[in-house]
C-alpha cells in the first residue's frame, strides 16, 4: 500500500466514523472519489521507498568519491599522460 492510498484509507475512515449512516453519506462518497483523484495526481512514494533510494544515492556518491581520489592518486603517480586539462568535469 502507497502512502496515498494509507492516507487516504485513514481520512475515509474518520469520515465513514463522522458521518455514518446519515444523509451526508453521499457526501461521503463524492468526496472518497475527489480525494482519489487527488492522490492518483500527487505521484506520492513510500518512506520506505525514499529510504531505499537515499541509500542508493548515499552508495554512489561514495563510489564516485572513491573512484575520483584513485584516478588523482594515478594521476599524480603516473601524470596526465594525455596532456588534456581534466579540470573538473561536470556529469
Amino acid at each position: 500500500m502507497n502512502l496515498g492510498q494509507k492516507v487516504f484509507e485513514e481520512i475515509s475512515g474518520k469520515l465513514g466514523d463522522v458521518l455514518g449512516e446519515s444523509p451526508a453519506r453521499d457526501l461521503e462518497k463524492n468526496l472518497r472519489a475527489v480525494l482519489q483523484n487527488v492522490f492518483a495526481k500527487l505521484d506520492l512514494v513510500t518512506r520506505e521507498e525514499f529510504d531505499v533510494q537515499q541509500a542508493v544515492l548515499l552508495r554512489t556518491r561514495e563510489k564516485l568519491e572513491a573512484l575520483e581520489a584513485k584516478v588523482a592518486r594515478l594521476e599524480a603517480r603516473y601524470g596526465d599522460e594525455t596532456g588534456e586539462d581534466t579540470g573538473n568535469l561536470a556529469l
